[in-house]
């Protein structure tokens, strides 16, 4: 069989997969992470670009690998949340049998105090710290920043999901492309490469 063949076959296989309706919610999963991967990247490497030239020092070498380490961590970061997210939503509404709003808000909770990567957390966290130092509050007995992270994320999928006209229509826009967007595709082009089918 020449390479040709064997590869027509291959690219059959995947793309009579990917249309089995019993790998569905598996598979949405893994676009799901494949979408936080490639925002993740096609977002953080511009502003790390600019950000790095204008305030980093150092070499040429050092700079493009400071940008590579950025845009690198942003797009793990963002690619485990969604697949985190969408994972534990499909486990609670399997286990469960239906879909409750609450599948979203618990599944955002785990994935917000697993992996929180948003400067206003950083901010508040920051600024609680100062008013502990200041003695405006007392100090926490435990630290703070995981129930934080969990409860922003909660919240902010929650109501994405239920109440999406909500939020600001950039903020909707991602999370259309990181949670909705990963539940449709036809073939490998749509599922692997681009994130919607090519229109000519």
């Amino acid at each position: 069989m020449a390479s040709s063949d064997l590869f027509k076959t291959l690219l059959y296989t995947v793309n009579n997969l990917l249309q089995q309706q019993k790998y569905k919610t598996a598979l949405a999963v893994v676009k799901g992470f494949r979408n936080g991967a490639v925002y993740g990247a096609k977002i953080r490497a511009p502003h790390a670009l600019v950000m790095t030239f204008l305030f980093r020092s150092g070499s040429l070498r050092e700079k493009f690998r400071a940008i590579a380490q950025a845009t690198y961590t942003h797009s793990r970061n963002l690619a485990c949340f969604v697949f985190t997210y969408k994972g534990l939503q499909a486990l609670q509404q399997r286990l469960q049998g239906k879909t409750l709003q609450s599948h979203s808000f618990l599944a955002a909770c785990v994935g917000g105090w697993l992996i929180n990567m948003y400067l206003l957390s950083r901010i508040l966290f920051a600024l609680s710290r100062l008013g502990v130092e200041k003695g405006f509050i007392p100090q926490p007995k435990k630290d703070p920043f995981p129930l934080f992270a969990t409860l922003v994320w909660g919240i902010v999928l929650w109501l994405f999901e239920y109440h999406p006209h909500t939020l600001q229509p950039s903020l909707q826009s991602s999370m259309n492309y990181l949670y909705h967007d990963s539940n449709t595709w036809h073939d490998i082009s749509d599922f692997l490469i681009y994130n919607k089918p090519k229109t000519n």
